[in-house]
């Protein structure tokens, strides 16, 4: 596994690199202390091949609909109706009313957040 990082440690000499220690409040790494767990490492930063997923389940027997997004819908979908979702357990069980498939992150984000809306509440309504 690659990463950005590049030996020494954080400076002009340096040159740019991400380190996990500069994600946070605090001081710079001493002199000759920085591993390779410092590093952020560069298949996050790369796109990759995983699908993701929207989704909306609503209660059978309440009127509460949840929105979410996941990599895995099925092990998602059984956690809801298994329960082992603090917010969905007290309406158990669920059917599934909306499914939507995409390649980012990013995307998959924008259409929850759309989702959540009020706008979006509606159209999962009208479903």
């Amino acid at each position: 596994m690659s990463s950005i990082c590049r030996s020494g440690g954080i400076g002009r000499r340096a040159g740019f690199k991400i380190q996990f220690g500069q994600l946070s409040a605090g001081s710079s790494p001493a002199f000759g202390t920085k591993g390779k767990h410092n590093c952020f490492p560069f298949h996050f930063m790369q796109s990759s091949n995983h699908k993701y997923f929207v989704y909306a389940i609503t209660s059978t027997v309440r009127n509460y609909i949840y929105v979410g997004m996941t990599n895995n819908l099925v092990r998602r979908i059984s956690e809801h109706n298994n329960g082992y979702n603090k917010t969905t357990k007290p309406y158990l069980p669920f059917k599934t009313i909306y499914i939507e498939e995409f390649d980012s992150r990013i995307s998959v984000r924008k259409k929850e957040k759309y989702l959540k809306s009020g706008v979006g509440k509606e159209f999962l309504k009208s479903l």
